[in-house]
């Protein structure tokens, strides 16, 4: 006894530890590599690719030029109909004390200008709308890799008890590409998204088939002892360990999911601002997604993303009648949009919430056809605003067209480096093994951008 006296305590501690790793789950929140300016993300993602020329990159000659031929070298586009300059429908005006040029596309949004900081110098790796996409999202034009919103879980868990991490709020538009590309890829399959639609059940089988909870609660455990045996035989048990973390979450979200889609308790001001009470439906089924979103990050989620509805005819992809197209579609996103950026700042949210606007590539400065617009991955706009984001911001050009980007080129590793920056994490250091090496979201790449971070 007195040999052994001082491992008394390292017995202690051991099953302490052993009880910590128990009530620990993939989605515990994680230590970050610094203090970090935000602690969730909204990305609005604009499937199809925003005009940046009728947006947020106004360019005065398409105007003095329009119908002319472009004087300019012309690379081939994807179906090479390549017609005149098209100037933009829209006219542009400056908003806030920054001044920061908006287009009649987006009057609520731009009623934000001063807290967004709109990067012009964006590039795709792809004039393909499935492989920018693909880019977009995890860095590589190729499926099967895991995306940005499964990075964030993987390094940084969640704050939500009884929700995952990484959401999808899906308006009804499957993008190009599939709804792969929001995946997991070879993360452990804890880190795939929960896709939530803005109708009731917001959920697949949210709601219990057995009569008390349990009856279920029994299944559970049974079920669980049956993986746990296997997992022990298994030479990978990760996907088996990963399955019963998931059959528990589903459990726990049983309870919370129901509650955080009833907006039934939101004030009448709240609902109208967001447009839930417009006359145009897809206006009120993207303020429920926005909505939503709100009430997610409110609870911890920790990475929301929210794609865009199928009913205004096509995605943010005129390759005609751009004035009809683009102008339903922003009719949908930018009313919903200015009010949760002004929502989230009356709560205090703003500031430990990043929110980012991006579709996966630019448009032609010039016409496709008569009236539309071919895509551009040589140049395009996204915008930023909230935690850690120097608002009023505008960073890098592109020509006097709006063509090519002609100053401070960016690509989605540099986003993505950004990001994850925001979120207190070094994009060098979050790692994963695999293929016999350490991956990372932006591989070899990605830079701090210095002059949009506050």
């Amino acid at each position: 006894m007195n040999r052994g006296a001082m491992g008394f305590g390292s017995l202690a501690l051991a099953g302490v530890m052993q009880q910590e790793r128990a009530s620990a789950t993939p989605w515990s929140p994680k230590a970050t590599h610094f203090a970090p300016k935000a602690t969730s993300v909204i990305f609005l993602y604009m499937d199809g690719g925003v005009s940046q020329v009728d947006s947020f990159d106004p360019k005065p000659l398409l105007a003095k030029e329009n119908g002319q031929k472009p004087k300019f070298k012309v690379d081939a586009t994807v179906f090479n109909n390549n017609g005149n300059i098209l100037k933009s429908p829209w006219e542009f005006k400056n908003y806030g004390e920054s001044g920061l040029p908006v287009s009649d596309l987006f009057p609520h949004i731009g009623s934000c200008a001063d807290e967004m900081a709109v990067i012009r110098s964006m590039t795709a790796f792809s004039p393909n709308h499935p492989n920018a996409n693909y880019a977009l999202h995890s860095g590589h034009i190729l499926s099967g890799r895991p995306s940005m919103g499964a990075w964030a879980s993987y390094g940084l868990g969640t704050e939500a008890e009884n929700l995952p991490s990484y959401v999808v709020i899906h308006g009804g538009q499957v993008p190009s590409g599939g709804m792969q590309m929001f995946g997991s890829g070879f993360l452990p399959s804890t880190h795939e998204p929960s896709t939530f639609l803005t109708s009731a059940p917001v959920l697949a089988n949210i709601v219990p088939r057995e009569k008390e909870l349990s009856y279920q609660r029994k299944k559970l455990q049974l079920l669980a002892e049956i993986d746990g045996s296997l997992a022990e035989e298994a030479t990978h048990a990760e996907a088996i360990q990963s399955a019963i973390s998931n059959y528990e979450m589903a459990f726990k979200m049983q309870m919370a999911v129901p509650d955080v889609a009833d907006v039934s308790k939101e004030s009448d001001a709240t609902k109208k601002a967001y447009g839930l009470e417009a006359g145009y439906k897809n206006t009120r089924i993207y303020g429920a997604q926005c909505l939503m979103a709100r009430r997610l990050v409110e609870r911890g989620v920790r990475f929301v993303e929210l794609t865009i509805n199928p009913g205004n005819g096509d995605r943010w992809d005129q390759h005609g009648g751009l004035k009809g197209g683009h102008g339903k579609n922003a009719m949908a996103v930018d009313q919903p949009i200015g009010a949760l950026i002004k929502d989230l700042k009356s709560r205090g949210l703003l500031e430990s919430t990043l929110l980012v606007f991006s579709g996966e590539f630019g448009r032609t400065p010039f016409a496709q056809g008569r009236d539309g617009r071919d895509h551009n991955p040589q140049g395009f706009s996204l915008w930023m605003a909230g935690g850690g984001i120097k608002g009023g911001t505008i960073y890098g050009a592109t020509d006097e067209y709006g063509y090519r980007v002609v100053q401070n080129k960016l690509t989605v590793h540099d986003v993505h480096a950004n990001m994850l920056h925001l979120l207190g994490m070094d994009h060098k250091r979050l790692t994963y093994r695999y293929g016999g090496r350490d991956v990372r979201l932006t591989d070899v790449h990605g830079e701090l951008v210095p002059e949009i971070l506050a």
